[in-house]
């Protein structure tokens, strides 16, 4: 038997095919209140969209441990062989709006939330370990650039390069995106990365840097322009599409987890900057341990409440993990912009959505009110101390404390002995197969060339030039036929 349809108050609807008239053909009246009702909540059934990752998909799973990993960290869902925890994975481009293709070249967010027993543990990350800048106050100029320009409504090669042109430290961030991986042929075929340096520490105290890396179980797969292109033209949601049948079918995508961890006193004397967003670890001096493998086995039951509405903030940290240095991580993603973004999309109380609220465990604490309030504590005291059996601190620190030294004020992070702009993406070009190294000459030839101010495109030369001379001459040559017409 059939549910009674009801109004928002829960009072039954007479009838939800006519509305209330002043006779058979006269105006409409304001006191139908269903009529009035419906229409309100259409209007605003659309929320601002993700200023960056707005385009994205989702889906359940859960993550086991498949290796002892209880020595590096003491976060409860790691510790122990078998131990499995409920998540939930929202993958999504950068620079596209919520109704654009899926199959364009542009990063993707690989975002995890964890809903352990200690609290919900959110890994915010993409499919590439490094990214375009190393410090936050670039991070809006950035977007800006790859975003519509402001006068011709639409993304402009100027602006793209332009931006890259003054960051030299984007140069490997580039080979990455214009190179074989740069278009994932759907999310289920392509890594993981946390990106940023985190930090582990164990039960004794003792503390690690480690980075993450989710390996995909179904082999890397990508697209080529033309085969992008095409994809496109036939189906602009084909990574979403190709998510949700893959689970519907059975057969549930996974990855495989591994982190490269550095004991906290070689960060000091390494090569490379450990909390710069542009660099690697080469996995010869920090090789990957094996921790345990993430399988989605469970579509959402509505996109919109469960993926448009997920929110992730990677200041969700669990005893045992917590952050590292990494200006990145600190500014536009751990202290501010991801949990501020969420309130002005969602409202204050958007952790208490379902997608986003704890699930093996509760949240207890005095925050109440503010738009769409459950309060969920009730005539509770909302405030602390208090002498009615409230909530009260724990006393023990989430991670170990981070060493502070020197004077306030703006500053260039110190070089390490291999810090420069352009050594990382050398290493890249110079692993790559002569086929490899190819297509990305002709993937950034393509895009280069559309820029119209010569001294722009001889900025981004000098970079390439810089990481390796044979990636830049090869570039350079490559630009100046397409710039003069010859695509031969």
């Amino acid at each position: 038997m059939s549910k009674t349809l009801t109004t928002e108050s829960g009072a039954p609807v007479a009838d939800n095919q006519n509305s209330a008239s002043a006779g058979e053909y006269g105006p409409l009246l304001l006191q139908d209140q269903h009529l009035l009702e419906k229409l309100a909540r259409f209007n605003r059934e659309r929320i601002p969209e993700r200023v960056v990752h707005a385009r994205g998909s989702g889906a359940y799973g859960y993550f086991e441990v498949t290796d002892e990993v209880s020595k590096y960290t003491r976060a409860a869902f790691l510790s122990e062989v078998g131990k499995r925890t409920e998540l939930f994975l929202r993958f999504s481009t950068v620079a596209g709006n919520l109704g654009a293709g899926d199959a364009v070249r542009d990063p993707r967010g690989f975002a995890v939330k964890f809903y352990t027993e200690e609290g919900n543990y959110d890994l915010v990350g993409n499919n590439t370990p490094v990214f375009f800048i190393k410090d936050p106050i670039k991070f809006p100029d950035f977007i800006h650039s790859q975003k519509r320009d402001p006068y011709t409504g639409v993304q402009e090669a100027d602006n793209v390069w332009d931006f890259w042109a003054h960051s030299p430290a984007s140069t490997h961030q580039i080979t990455w995106l214009f190179g074989d991986r740069g278009i994932p042929a759907s999310y289920r075929h392509m890594n993981g990365y946390g990106s940023h340096t985190y930090q582990w520490v164990n039960a004794e105290g003792e503390a690690y840097w480690v980075k993450y890396h989710f390996k995909t179980n179904q082999g890397i797969r990508s697209l080529d322009g033309d085969q992008a292109a095409e994809v496109l033209g036939a189906d602009a949601d084909s990574h979403q599409r190709d998510l949700h049948q893959a689970i519907e079918r059975g057969v549930f995508p996974s990855w495989t987890l591994y982190v490269q961890l550095m004991p906290v006193a070689e960060a000091a004397d390494y090569r490379f900057n450990p909390f710069d967003l542009t660099k690697v670890w080469p996995h010869a001096d920090y090789p990957l341990v094996k921790v345990g493998r993430l399988v989605l086995n469970r579509n959402p039951e509505n996109v919109f409440a469960e993926v448009e509405q997920s929110a992730f903030s990677p200041n969700n940290f669990v005893p045992g993990i917590g952050p590292s240095p990494d200006k990145m991580l600190q500014g536009r993603r751990r202290l501010f912009a991801y949990a501020d973004a969420q309130r002005y999309r969602l409202g204050v109380n958007h952790t208490q959505l379902p997608v986003n609220a704890p699930r093996a465990t509760e949240a207890n604490n005095y925050g109440r009110d503010g738009h769409n309030a459950l309060n969920p504590a009730g005539r509770g005291k909302n405030y602390e101390p208090n002498s009615y059996d409230g909530p009260v601190q724990t006393d023990g620190a989430l991670a170990a404390p981070l060493k502070l030294d020197g004077h306030t004020g703006t500053y260039t992070t110190p070089a390490h002995t291999k810090d420069d702009d352009f050594f990382q993406a050398g290493e890249l070009y110079r692993l790559m197969s002569e086929g490899e190294k190819t297509r990305l000459i002709n993937n950034i030839a393509g895009s280069l060339s559309q820029v119209a101010r010569d001294d722009v495109v001889e900025k981004n030369l000098a970079h390439f030039h810089a990481a390796d001379e044979e990636y830049g001459a090869r570039l350079e040559a490559a630009v100046a036929r397409l710039r003069a017409g010859d695509e031969g």
